[in-house]
């Protein structure tokens, strides 16, 4: 036991090793709304909202820029070249939206640089909408980063579980077929079985000498899987969750109080962000997940809708980080080329 630390004491390492080891170990992510606190691996974020508030757009976006390499053939697209592992809870992934995100961050990229290839494939035509170039993306490129997007997609709890648990043996094999490491697991939605599993408790398995399988052992067993996969492939988790109003608020009460929540000069920012979660939300996870997640972040469509030039309109979306709880309410909106902050 004392070898390590003084191994780790003593030993000697250069500036660029230690920048190196520390840029591996802590990749931010710098992904609007998630950039305001420093992730790395390990770390389990839960991304919560209402539908529709933005959750899913957030995590193809995400993983947009982490299968994206981060140079190709010498343009650069800012990516991390890495594979995430999506897994599909609520069987509503659109691979359309992943395509057309993903075309189009190529297309910006070969267009920004006024690069040979683009030129060839139509960049004279200035004046054309861009979505007549939404196809005219390196082919070669596109199929590269589609091979390290690995989708699961469940149909119940215990599905879920069983892609857990193959899912370090069926990785391995993708990394070393591919040359790169899983950086995202992705999880969307964590509660989409829940009313399931709730309906149907108690569920005896194989007899009455067979103990009953209730909500918070299969929470427990999903933490377990996790636990597993994250020791041995540590990854970063991003899990959204729709999130539902609290016994005797309504809709429309939990609208105004999110407005008054986002309005300036009310009120002071972490009461209001206290007292507007208490009125919109009740939790309905087992605590074993609770106790598992490390950050949270609150979403929530708004009302206003701005102008995104040749996007057309945009719906825009606030957040809140309640954990670690932050004073700073974000505006933001989704376009093609990325999310954005509003002003």
């Amino acid at each position: 036991m004392e070898e390590n630390p003084r191994g780790w004491i003593h030993g000697d390492e250069t500036a660029k090793a230690m920048l190196s080891r520390i840029l591996t170990e802590r990749p931010f992510l710098f992904l609007p709304p998630l950039h305001r606190v420093p992730l790395r691996v390990g770390n389990v974020v839960e991304i919560a909202g209402p539908s529709p508030s933005a959750k899913s757009q957030i995590l193809l976006h995400a993983a947009v820029n982490c299968i994206l390499p981060e140079e190709w053939k010498g343009i650069r697209f800012g990516g991390l070249g890495r594979m995430v592992m999506y897994f599909d809870l609520d069987c509503r992934f659109d691979v359309l939206r992943l395509s057309q995100i993903l075309k189009h961050r190529i297309m910006e990229a070969y267009r920004s640089t006024n690069n040979t290839y683009w030129k060839e494939k139509g960049e004279h035509q200035k004046n054309d909408a861009p979505t007549t170039h939404m196809y005219l993306c390196d082919d070669e490129l596109f199929l590269d980063c589609m091979r390290r997007f690995l989708y699961i997609r469940c149909y119940n709890s215990f599905e879920f579980l069983a892609a857990l648990k193959a899912m370090h043996s069926h990785s391995q094999r993708e990394s070393e077929a591919l040359g790169v490491s899983v950086h995202f697991l992705m999880i969307d939605s964590i509660g989409a079985f829940y009313w399931m599993d709730r309906a149907c408790q108690p569920m005896p398995i194989g007899g009455s000498k067979r103990k009953n399988v209730s909500l918070q052992s299969l929470a427990e067993a999903v933490v377990q899987e996790i636990c597993k996969l994250l020791q041995m492939q540590p990854v970063l988790v991003l899990a959204t969750k729709a999130t539902i109003f609290g016994a005797g608020t309504s809709g429309n009460d939990a609208q105004r109080a999110f407005g008054k929540w986002c309005s300036e000069g009310k009120m002071d920012s972490r009461t209001s962000s206290r007292e507007g979660e208490k009125l919109m939300y009740r939790e309905y996870m087992p605590s074993s997940w609770q106790s598992f997640v490390t950050h949270r972040v609150h979403l929530q469509a708004l009302d206003e809708i701005i102008s995104g030039g040749e996007y057309g309109t945009l719906l825009t979306y606030a957040s809140q980080w309640v954990q670690p709880p932050l004073n700073i309410k974000d505006k933001f909106a989704i376009r093609d080329d990325g999310i954005f902050l509003i002003t």
